[in-house]
Order: structure tokens, then sequence, then C-alpha cells
């Protein structure tokens, strides 16, 4: 049974768009389940309907005003460089409201239930194995993971969006009276969960370069340096995931593909510019082509059907 995990990592999920698309289109891979955390979370169930031009014309429109509908950030310019910056109305008005977190995603909420159908959703409980999306419960400290199966469709979406909500950035939720955030605080990227499930072969794309050494820039805001120092921690997280992966799938004989950023793409991946995301893709896409050994010529574009 094979498996296609993909891991948290913002805007740069777009790369992963560009790997998923040359397995399924070139390499002919048919997975039986998929696996994701935050934005991997909003990739795997269009990639499991097989609809991969749609998935391409949301995933690279995606803006932060289809994420928030209490944006805490402003994004900034200087020379070439975006960076971002406090939205000082919209956090002070969150503390006078006595909420918990900076800004709000219900925006996105209603996006993937606009996108992602009843039709599609019913589709992959007919003819696919599993598809699991990985969620933090605060209120317990575990990671939890929840499969297609076990819930209706509105429920599904509502645990896709959980899934994705990067405290104290985005939404808390609370469901079934636990307070319930985005899978990465736990779980990066859930390859021992998919072995555990009967995976005989995983394909994890991992949003960030494997070895790949470098002088992070420092926020020099308190949000910036806030996102720095989340996005420390969840590289650790993340690291121990991998470790943990493959020695599942070498205790239980697995095959383990990994597929690795091969550069650093972005410092803020909470930053959504459609032509990065654009960009991104096809790097992903000639990455999985030149780890394939395919020695045809790179195109300059990629086919979206």
């Amino acid at each position: 049974m094979k498996a296609l995990v993909i891991s948290g990592g913002g805007s740069k999920g777009a790369f992963a768009g560009g790997v998923a698309q040359y397995l399924i289109e070139q390499e002919g891979k048919q997975y039986d389940m998929f696996l994701g955390t935050s934005t991997g979370s909003l990739l795997i169930p269009h990639l499991a309907t097989n609809d991969i031009g749609k998935l391409y014309d949301i995933y690279t429109h995606v803006n932060q005003n289809t994420i928030f509908n209490i944006n805490p950030f402003v994004i900034k310019k200087k020379g070439d460089r975006e960076y971002v910056s406090i939205n000082y109305f919209n956090t002070m008005l969150q503390f006078i409201k006595r909420k918990r977190t900076f800004g709000e995603s219900k925006n996105l909420k209603q996006h993937i239930k606009k996108h992602f159908t009843l039709k599609e959703f019913n589709f992959i409980k007919e003819t696919k194995e599993d598809v699991v999306v990985t969620v933090t419960n605060l209120s317990k400290n575990r990671v939890e993971y929840k499969s297609i199966k076990d819930y209706d469709y509105d429920e599904f979406c509502e645990w896709i969006w959980i899934s994705c909500n990067y405290i104290p950035f985005m939404s808390l939720v609370t469901k079934d009276g636990n307070e319930y955030a985005d899978g990465g605080l736990g779980c990066v990227i859930p390859i021992r969960e998919a072995i555990l499930r009967g995976a005989t072969e995983v394909d994890a794309i991992v949003l960030e370069s494997e070895n790949l050494e470098y002088n992070k820039v420092l926020g020099k805001n308190p949000f910036s340096l806030m996102i720095n120092l989340f996005g420390h921690l969840i590289d650790q997280v993340e690291k121990g995931d991998i470790a943990i992966g493959k020695l599942a799938a070498k205790h239980r004989n697995v095959k383990l593909n990994l597929y690795y950023t091969p550069t650093k793409l972005t410092e803020n991946s909470l930053i959504f510019n459609k032509h990065l995301m654009e960009n991104w893709w096809l790097e992903g896409y000639l990455y999985a082509q030149s780890k394939h050994g395919d020695s045809d010529q790179y195109s300059s574009t990629v086919s979206i059907k």
C-alpha cells in the first residue's frame, strides 16, 4: 500500500504540489493513502481526487485575504525583499476583545469548503484507502490524526482548517470540549503514522532543505522575531519526525522516499506571493524530475491539465 505524506510549510506547499504532480503524472504513482500536516492537509484532498489542475489554480492564488478575516500582519517591501510587520490596529482589536490570538483565520475555513466539494469528499471515501490530517490537541497535550473515514463532510473540512491554524497568529478552535491548533506544533510530517496505518511504501515531501546551512535574518519587530522562533522550534520537531519515520520504515521494511526542498525557499512561509508560489511549483516538479534521473531537457513551463 502506497502513501503520500506532505509536511507543513505554509506557502512552500506550492513546491510540494509540483513534486506530487510529477510523481503522479510522470512516474504513474497511484497512492492508497494521503497524510498531511498544516499546508499538507490543504493539498492532500485534491491530490486524492487527482485534480491537479484545480489544485494548482487554487493554491497559487491563495493570499492573506484568503486566510484571515482578522489579519495580524502587514506585508511590506524593502527592495526585492518582503517582510512581515505588525498590523497594530487588528492586534489591539484582538486585545480589546480579550482574544487569545493576534488574528483569526475564518476566511480559510470558508475557502476550504468552497473548493473541496461534497462530491469530491464522497469520491475519496469510495476510491481511496484513507486521507488523514494532523492536528494538535492542546488541552490534552497530544497529536491526533483525523481520518476522512470517521467524519462527515462538514466535520472533516473543519479538521483540515484546524490542521492549518498556526497559533497565536491564526484561530484557536474549541471542539468537543478541547482546544485545537496546527498539527505542526506536534508532528510536522506524519511518516510514522502512515507506516502504522499499513503503508508499505511512503513518498514523503519535506518542505525544508535537508542539509543547507544559512544565517537566518532575525526579525526586527516582536512578530517577525516570534515567527523566527516558532520556525526554529518546528524545524526541530520536523527533524525528530523524520528520524522516527526512518526508524519505523527500517523496522517494518517499508520503502521510504524523501523529497526535500533543494534550496531555502523563503524565510517566512506566511507570506503568500502568487509569482513565487508559481515558481516553487515549477521548482518542485523539476526537482522530482531530476531526482528520478529523467534525462530529458527540463522545460521552462509545466503543463497543468
